[in-house]
């Protein structure tokens, strides 16, 4: 039997997958600065050359391996919203995808990764203020939970903190809910 003959496009975009996988996970585990092309070309089994001649820049590269980020809440119910961000959390306490990761260790060293997580958690400011009920400072009050969330995201899965490591996920949402949802809710 023989095996079915892959087309020039389909060999390129199989290379370019290969790059960018690898990529992904070197960025997710030394950040941008300490990330080389030489050493995502090695992981690739790739030539330095072909990376640059398909991406045409390491931060192009890094562009596109750290693109998905997720969307802003759409719940419109306080305590609805409340879960939807809760279970946003135990998504990512659960293991974020190499991208993200990538983006979240190099965001504090690099300029360019800092303003795409700006641009991202800027979206889901304003989708979550947006959906919280109209009150003083909605803008502000969302703010606070997004960052508080990635707070613990960042504590649990770059820090490794042993008392988020070895918490459940419930009980981690069941004990942050209140503030939250204090949040969440308009002040009386």
């Amino acid at each position: 039997m023989t095996t079915p003959h892959q087309s020039r496009a389909d060999r390129r975009r199989a290379t370019e997958a290969r790059i960018l996988a690898s990529a992904r996970e070197l960025f997710a585990e030394k950040g941008f600065d300490r990330t080389t092309i030489r050493a995502v070309a090695a992981a690739a089994s790739v030539d330095p050359a072909l990376v640059m001649q398909y991406f045409g820049s390491k931060r192009e590269l890094f562009s596109q391996a750290v693109q998905a980020f997720p969307a802003p809440p759409t719940a419109t119910d306080t305590d609805a919203l409340v879960d939807q961000l809760l279970a946003t959390l135990g998504l990512k306490l659960g293991g974020l995808p190499e991208g993200a990761l990538a983006m979240m260790r190099s965001m504090l060293t690099d300029p360019a990764a800092a303003d795409h997580v700006r641009v991202a958690l800027g979206r889901q400011i304003d989708g979550l203020g947006a959906a919280l009920p109209a009150a003083e400072d909605p803008e502000l009050r969302a703010a606070l939970a997004v960052t508080a969330l990635l707070g613990v995201t960042i504590g649990h899965q770059l820090l490794g903190l042993a008392a988020l490591r070895d918490a459940p996920t419930d009980h981690i949402a069941a004990l942050l809910r209140p503030a939250i949802k204090a949040l969440a809710d308009p002040p009386e």
